[in-house]
């Protein structure tokens, strides 16, 4: 229990901290690279339903950000779809989007719901997510356009 008030605690702080003027990137790429949900292939997630890691062979670049594949059918359909195939708020944590905070989306902790792709920072907020996943998705909703620069 403490710990989940300790990450929401994170969350919010970070949130009330970062301004208008601090608004994030559209997609989260984390510190040290340009990859679009480290590197897995969305597309993959649709297909195959797993979180595979795509190659440099088959890259892209897409709002700021390189998107990687398993396979050239990967990258010509996110290319011709890519709102189908990208991660919802940018690949930021969804959990912490709805509480108007940004924090990073581990791809190894996703859902597809409704035919879009969700990512989580930890296995404890995915799991908070889950109890209440309509209403998590729509306060998100809200709260993406105004918590990152959607303009860049």
């Amino acid at each position: 229990m403490f710990k989940k008030l300790l990450i929401a605690f994170t969350f919010v702080l970070a949130g009330a901290l970062t301004g208008a003027a601090d608004a994030k990137e559209p997609i989260y790429t984390g510190v040290f690279n340009d990859r679009a949900v480290g590197g897995y292939d969305t597309v993959e997630y649709f297909k195959s339903g797993k979180a595979t890691k795509g190659k440099k062979a088959f890259q892209i670049e897409f709002m700021g950000a390189d998107w990687r594949f398993v396979s050239q059918e990967n990258l010509e359909a996110f290319k011709a779809n890519p709102e189908k195939y990208m991660p919802q708020y940018g690949g930021y944590c969804a959990w912490a989007m709805a509480r108007g905070a940004t924090a990073s989306g581990d791809p190894k902790l996703w859902k597809i719901v409704d035919g879009k792709l969700y990512l989580n920072y930890s296995e404890d907020v995915l799991a908070d997510w889950e109890k209440d996943i309509p209403g998590f998705i729509m306060k998100a909703d809200r709260m993406y356009p105004e918590t990152v620069d959607l303009e860049k």
